[in-house]
């Protein structure tokens, strides 16, 4: 009886190996960082926060873009899935109707910010929603982290959009951004920065409040389609690096944002309204960037 039971337990401990091996299964973790303005549909305000006439309708909108992204992603043989909902409050999408595999990261403030909730152990990182950086033409809703105090953002002296600086966040942890959907201008913009990751072009941007867009549901078949391939490409993606020590600069539009901040003895004002700060690697670059925005979110 005991030499049976000891059977039994190897063969438990054994068998899942042993089937891995013959089915060449492993695991494969997704993160998915979901931002609105780059939702297909979306070309105004009126559809971005709480109160606005169309934001309930857009929310499902938004939720049924990352579902088509977590939906092609578990095809692809994904074993863990984390969602972070990044956009305004982080409280948009319907958590009730959100595909039950992926967990699902909401509001804030997170010290990776529109990241939180990555680390070294994701396969890959997918945006959805994203937008293009802030004075951007030809591009829906173009901003970096703040429409209403921030002129640009750079990392190590080049000029990044929120896609770049998180795919930086991404790239510290070993993670490549391997797909992006939002309009083809947001696409153009990221793929000059990181290479020809996959994309999923949902609208396209005439101006900063007009675009020609997807119908809802041909948006999602294309970030299905998109997500597949991106994921069945692994190994074509390389993580966005950076040399540390990384330098973050930030030009604000009023003056004040940079005297303010400049009071801290790490910061360092270099022009009436461009504060720099420098840190040790993305994670600190990235509190200090939640941190010096905190008091305004949003527009």
């Amino acid at each position: 009886m005991k030499r049976n039971s000891l059977y039994i337990i190897l063969f438990l401990l054994v068998f899942p190996a042993l089937l891995v091996a013959q089915t060449g299964q492993k695991k494969l973790k997704v993160y998915i960082s979901a931002d609105m303005e780059g939702i297909a549909g979306i070309v105004t305000q009126a559809q971005l926060g709480p109160g606005q006439f169309e934001y309930e309708r857009f929310r499902e909108l938004m939720t049924g873009e990352v579902n088509a992204a977590i939906e092609a992603a578990l095809e692809a043989g994904a074993t863990e899935i984390v969602v972070a909902d990044s956009h305004g409050n982080a409280q948009n999408i319907l958590v009730d109707k959100l595909n039950p595999a992926a967990r699902l990261v909401r509001a804030g403030p997170r010290p990776l910010s529109m990241m939180g909730g990555i680390d070294a152990t994701f396969d890959a990182a997918i945006l959805i929603g994203y937008h293009a950086g802030a004075g951007t033409p030809e591009a829906v809703l173009s901003h970096t982290f703040s429409g209403r105090r921030i002129l640009w953002v750079k990392l190590n002296g080049v000029t990044v959009s929120e896609a770049g600086f998180n795919a930086a966040i991404a790239g510290h942890f070993g993670v490549p951004v391997v797909m992006i959907a939002g309009d083809q201008t947001a696409i153009a913009q990221t793929r000059a920065l990181l290479g020809d990751i996959e994309a999923a072009e949902v609208k396209q941007a005439i101006g900063w409040t007009s675009a020609i867009s997807l119908h809802p549901e041909r948006a999602r078949q294309l970030i299905r389609e998109r997500t597949r391939a991106a994921l069945a490409r692994l190994k074509d993606f390389k993580p966005y690096r950076l040399t540390t020590p990384i330098t973050l600069e930030m030009a604000f539009k009023d003056v004040a944002d940079a005297e303010l901040l400049a009071m801290l003895p790490i910061v360092e004002r270099v022009q009436p309204n461009v504060i720099r700060f420098q840190g040790k690697d993305m994670v600190e670059v990235s509190k200090f960037r939640v941190l010096a925005l905190s008091c305004s979110p949003g527009y």
